[in-house]
C-alpha cells in the first residue's frame, strides 16, 4: 500500500492548488493546465464521494480516506510521466490530511500523514474564501469557510510548504498564479 501512496519522480513542475472547499480550485487548475498546455489532475475524492453518495447516501467516513489518497497519487503518478514542463494538481495528500484532522478530532491515518508530509511540490497556491460558496451534495460547511482556511493555512505553514495567497476574481488570481509559475520556469529553465 505505501508504494501507492509514493510520489514518482518527473521532470514537471508540481503545482497544488490548495484551500477548503467551494474557493475556486477546480476551475483555476483547468485554467492554468490550458495556459500552460499541459494536463491537471482532477480531485480524485470529488468522484469517489458523489459515487458513493449516490449508492448509499453517505459522505465521506475516516475508513474512504486511504483509498481516496491512493486513488489521488496513482492519477498524479500517471500524469505527471505526460504533462508538459508543469503538472497542476487540483488536491494532494496534505489537503486530505487536513480534512481527516478537521472532520474526524484531529486523527489522521498514520499511513495518510506519513506520505501528506513526505511528497513534496514545488508551490502551493492557497485559494482565499473570497468566492462564492456554491451547493452540491459534498460540501458542507458553508458556515466555517474561516475556520476551514486557517486549517489549511496552518498546514501549509507547519510543514513548511511554499505558497502564495490568491485572493479576488478569477482574472486576479489566474494572472497571480501565472507570474508565480513563470518565475519558477524562469529558475528551471
Amino acid at each position: 500500500m505505501e508504494e501507492e501512496l509514493r510520489q514518482q519522480k518527473s521532470n514537471c513542475i508540481k503545482i497544488v492548488l490548495f484551500g477548503p472547499e467551494s474557493t475556486g480550485k477546480t476551475t483555476l487548475s483547468r485554467q492554468l493546465a490550458e495556459h500552460y498546455n499541459t494536463l491537471w489532475v482532477p480531485e480524485f475524492a470529488r468522484d469517489y464521494l458523489q459515487e458513493k453518495w449516490d449508492r448509499e447516501q453517505k459522505t465521506c467516513e475516516p475508513k474512504d480516506l486511504v483509498p481516496i489518497a491512493i486513488g489521488q497519487m496513482k492519477l498524479e503518478n500517471e500524469l505527471s510521466q505526460k504533462a508538459n514542463k508543469v503538472l497542476i494538481c487540483d488536491t494532494d495528500l496534505l489537503e486530505t490530511k487536513v480534512y481527516s484532522e478537521v472532520y474526524y478530532q484531529g486523527s489522521c491515518d498514520p499511513i495518510l500523514d506519513k506520505y501528506a508530509i513526505q511528497n513534496q511540490y514545488d508551490l502551493y497556491f492557497l485559494t482565499y474564501i473570497d468566492t462564492p460558496w456554491e451547493a452540491d451534495d459534498l460540501r458542507d460547511k458553508p458556515n466555517e469557510r474561516e475556520r476551514m482556511f486557517k486549517a489549511f493555512e496552518n498546514a501549509l505553514k507547519q510543514n513548511e510548504r511554499p505558497y502564495v495567497l490568491l485572493k479576488g476574481g478569477k482574472n486576479e488570481r489566474l494572472e497571480k498564479a501565472i507570474f508565480h509559475i513563470d518565475e519558477l520556469l524562469k529558475i528551471t529553465d
